[in-house]
């Protein structure tokens, strides 16, 4: 007996890549719905080998639903999640809606799979930024190890982080560059082809951004309230997949090599780490992957007990649909919910 699936947003790029990764992985569904807003009804989803039409969220019924995907952004979210919850359907949701509520679960699997039991409170679970899931699969067993208590990370973004608007984007100036077009920024504030723009979010008061600002606040709610983080978050002209240059500050010294072995024995991580040239993981080969790949692992001597090492991964999947998936196959390995249709 299997569990009836729904996913919101399935038109979008996270939403598609939902239904790619739950057909990959054989999640035991029996029956996936794909729903979108009245735009998009009719439109035909692939999942798997079959050809799915959106039916319309105003109108459908979740009371013989178990599972929601919830990938329509931070507005359609706290509008439905509720409502949804409240028919009886678990929702995983993947904007930043319910992230900081304290009475709903923020989990990545690798890391805190054990506060998922926490979802009963409200039928609702987050899943995190895109940047930070990527940075606490690497940062849990490094934390374990030694105990962390500092981070300074710098992101280098995808484009497909702000939607497929943002890749049409690029792709167009790209082009216009090349034929000699005006090039005219639309979803971004500056030109993104062969520019970076250190800016994502929105400014806040003490100059950092907002996606600045979640990955301190998503890292101390996932992995340890004490962590010290600070981020600065870059837009770079690449579509798929984002990286971070990661420094640490350890309580306890931890050398590259011991660093690199538990890196290796993690869930979750790939380390690709050979100090000769292309002996790293770039976006391009991360894209369409699962794991958190990481690179360059060194000490940092400007700090005591200090490692600096890179860390990609495929933002469409890890940093959003993957993770989402992975927190829907953790509440049913765990047997916390069952199907309600026979």
């Amino acid at each position: 007996m299997g569990f009836k699936v729904a996913v919101v947003g399935a038109t979008g790029n996270v939403g598609r890549e939902m239904l790619d990764i739950l057909a990959e992985r054989q999640f035991p569904a029996s029956e996936v719905v794909a729903l979108a807003s009245k735009r998009s009804l009719g439109t035909e989803v692939s999942f798997g080998d079959k050809t799915l039409k959106c039916k319309v969220l105003d109108h459908y019924d979740f009371s013989d639903t178990d599972i929601c995907l919830m990938s329509a952004g931070g507005d359609v979210s706290k509008e439905w999640s509720p409502k949804i919850a409240a028919q009886g359907c678990v929702v995983i949701d993947n904007s930043s809606a319910w992230r900081y509520d304290m009475d709903v679960p923020l989990i990545v699997p690798e890391v805190n799979a054990d506060a998922i039991v926490g979802f009963k409170k409200k039928n609702i679970i987050a899943s995190p930024n895109c940047s930070t899931a990527q940075l606490v699969v690497a940062l849990k067993p490094l934390h374990d190890a030694a105990k962390i208590k500092r981070v300074v990370v710098s992101t280098y973004q995808s484009v497909s982080g702000a939607g497929k608007e943002g890749m049409d984007e690029l792709f167009g100036q790209t082009r216009a560059v090349f034929v000699s077009d005006p090039v005219e920024p639309k979803k971004f504030t500056k030109r993104i082809a062969f520019n970076l723009i250190p800016h994502i979010g929105v400014f806040m008061e003490d100059g950092f951004t907002t996606e600045e600002w979640k990955m301190m606040a998503e890292t101390k709610k996932i992995l340890d309230p004490k962590i010290m983080l600070t981020a600065t978050c870059v837009r770079v002209p690449v579509f798929i997949s984002h990286s971070e240059s990661v420094n640490i500050e350890f309580e306890r010294p931890l050398s590259a090599d011991e660093a690199r072995k538990i890196l290796r024995e993690a869930p979750g991580v790939l380390v690709v780490d050979k100090r000769e040239n292309g002996g790293y993981i770039t976006p391009h080969e991360a894209a369409g992957e699962d794991a958190t790949y990481i690179s360059r692992i060194r000490e940092d001597a400007t700090v005591e007990n200090g490692l600096a090492f890179w860390c990609v991964s495929d933002n469409l999947r890890k940093g959003a649909a993957l993770n989402a998936v992975q927190i829907a196959e953790a509440l049913i390995n765990r047997k916390l919910i069952t199907p309600r249709k026979g």
